[in-house]
């Protein structure tokens, strides 16, 4: 009897999970090889630009062990509203909604010590009984590498646009984002592109710009895999400043940063609603 009303109740989450992201036009997954890339910064500021630009846009924050989103858009105090029926995002000006297990945590400082059987029954969750509505865009920010995540995530989401990886100039890194187009290749996910982050920086007293960690390497891993190449960001402190204090960079009109970026959103629209 137990495993009757256990089937049943899996199978009232799939149809949930499927009535969700039936309204979902676009979905988008973020993805790295490695950490620190700078695989967060890129999601939130896609979807905050895509929200300035009149789209409705959902963010979902699938690091469980590293939930980071809430802290780079300013709003980890505040906690979504939950009910018998399902979750309500929590809600950022002007058109995003934003769900995170950083939410639902005690304390900031509180580890999430999760196998991989919680780890998936909470993605799972977080898809089928979010309230997230009508969306042009749902970007999902994913925990670096190719492992239980990754692969739940892209399982799960029926109809996927594909993934986004992001990497850095340096040998390391790039070895790895190509590990992450081989991922998405082995299981049918298309693959968007790949964006080069940490790609020089311009002194700020002099102007020269210096390649701290190289430069180009993350278009010769997109040409050499067969993949487009949307852009590289540049390092900036106001980058730094704006993952601390909680407003995204693209919000600055007098950065090169935030013109690199929203020309790679228009790329990234380009393709996924064209396909």
């Amino acid at each position: 009897m137990n495993e009757e009303n256990n089937m049943g109740s899996d199978m009232e989450q799939d149809n949930r999970l499927k009535e969700r992201m039936a309204n979902v036009k676009h979905k988008i997954l973020v993805m790295s090889g490695k950490g620190g890339v700078g695989k967060t910064t890129v999601a939130i500021n896609l979807a905050l630009t895509l929200a300035t630009k009149g789209y409705d846009v959902g963010v979902m924050d699938a690091d469980i062990h590293g939930p980071n989103v809430p802290k780079m858009l300013g709003i980890d105090d505040l906690r979504p509203d939950i009910a018998e029926d399902g979750i309500s995002p929590v809600l950022v000006p002007p058109r995003l909604k934003v769900m995170s297990l950083a939410f639902l945590l005690e304390s900031k400082d509180t580890p999430v010590v999760w196998r991989g059987p919680l780890k998936m029954g909470a993605i799972k969750q977080f898809l089928s009984d979010v309230f997230w509505g009508d969306l042009d865009y749902l970007i999902v920010d994913l925990p670096p590498g190719t492992g239980d995540e990754p692969l739940s995530v892209a399982q799960l989401i029926p109809d996927i646009d594909g993934a986004i990886i992001v990497t850095t100039p340096q040998d390391v890194a790039l070895l790895d984002s190509r590990k992450s187009v081989s991922f998405a290749r082995a299981i049918g996910m298309p693959v968007i592109g790949i964006v080069e982050n940490m790609s020089g920086f311009k002194c700020p007293n002099c102007g020269e710009v210096i390649d701290l960690f190289k430069i180009g390497g993350g278009e010769h891993s997109a040409t050499d895999m067969d993949v487009p190449f949307l852009g590289r960001i540049p390092i900036e402190t106001k980058i730094v400043e704006s993952g601390d204090s909680g407003i995204p960079f693209v919000l600055e009109h007098e950065s090169e940063a935030a013109d690199a970026f929203e020309a790679i959103v228009d790329k990234v629209k380009e393709i996924v609603e064209v396909e």
